[in-house]
């Protein structure tokens, strides 16, 4: 959208971080809605980690402000201020989309692991009493654990370097995630047949796999959330495409991610 074509009736949808500079979502959300004849833009708010507490209520406020998106370090205080979380963002504990509806209230939940969950169904893969194994019990992991169960995963193993961190998650999700076993444990790609990276391992070019893989089965599913150029996968999903398996990028997970919020911006 051009800045000619703003007006005072343009409405106004934001993302917040500290920092703010390094995201891409002012130009892909204001693009997704002008391509769908929706007048309003998203812009960059920076706001300082410190005021987060000050700054956010009142930004909320804003008559023509119709949603965010929360980026690091903002996903827990985003829950915190919204009138009504659903039921990811309450089981995983932080938010990274707010809507305000009809009444003025505003609607908060968490799409990282939607997005991811949305990337494996775009490929046809079906779910359904799978068992999955998750590296990394951060934000994004959680997110991706919790979508998974919601998706029909039998099994989940979690993962992580801090293996107290890893228990603990578990057993916070095994009480809110029915009908989906969670567990933390070792890296058993063998037994999976999902692997997924949720850590950061492979955000740099010279990173190495996430986890001792030797090789993967042709029929595993392997997953990395880490955005990578085309054409520069991390070392995890360029050994899975050399093993012949069927790879979700992070370019698959952020597609998915984009059209789930576009979605959530204009629930009814």
């Amino acid at each position: 959208m051009s800045a000619a074509s703003i007006t005072g009736r343009t409405r106004l949808y934001g993302i917040i971080g500290d920092p703010i500079a390094q995201v891409r979502s002012p130009e892909v959300y204001t693009r997704k809605f002008a391509e769908a004849g929706i007048d309003a833009v998203l812009v960059p708010m920076h706001i300082d980690a410190g005021e987060i507490d000050a700054v956010l209520p009142t930004l909320l406020r804003l008559k023509n402000l119709d949603g965010l998106l929360v980026t690091s370090p903002f996903k827990t205080h985003a829950l915190a201020i919204a009138d009504e979380v659903h039921s990811r963002g309450a089981r995983i504990g932080a938010v990274n989309a707010l809507r305000r509806d009809d009444e003025g209230r505003w609607h908060a939940d968490m799409f990282d692991g939607e997005g991811f969950v949305r990337g494996l169904l775009a490929k046809g893969h079906d779910l359904k009493a799978k068992r999955a194994l998750v590296l990394g019990c951060g934000g994004a992991g959680a997110a991706i654990a919790v979508s998974l169960a919601d998706a029909g995963v039998a099994h989940i193993t979690l993962c992580d370097i801090d293996r107290a961190k890893a228990g603990a998650l578990a057993a916070q999700l095994s009480a809110s995630c029915e009908g989906c076993e969670i567990v933390a444990g070792d890296a058993d790609a063998p037994r999976a047949d999902i692997v997924v990276n949720a850590s950061i391992v492979g955000m740099k070019a010279g990173d190495g796999m996430p986890a001792p893989f030797d090789a993967f089965r042709p029929e595993q599913i392997v997953g990395d959330v880490v955005l990578r150029p085309p054409g520069e996968p991390t070392a995890l999903i360029a050994k899975a495409i050399e093993c012949g398996c069927p790879v979700v990028t992070g370019i698959d997970m952020h597609s998915g991610q984009i059209d789930a919020i576009l979605e959530f911006f204009h629930a009814a």
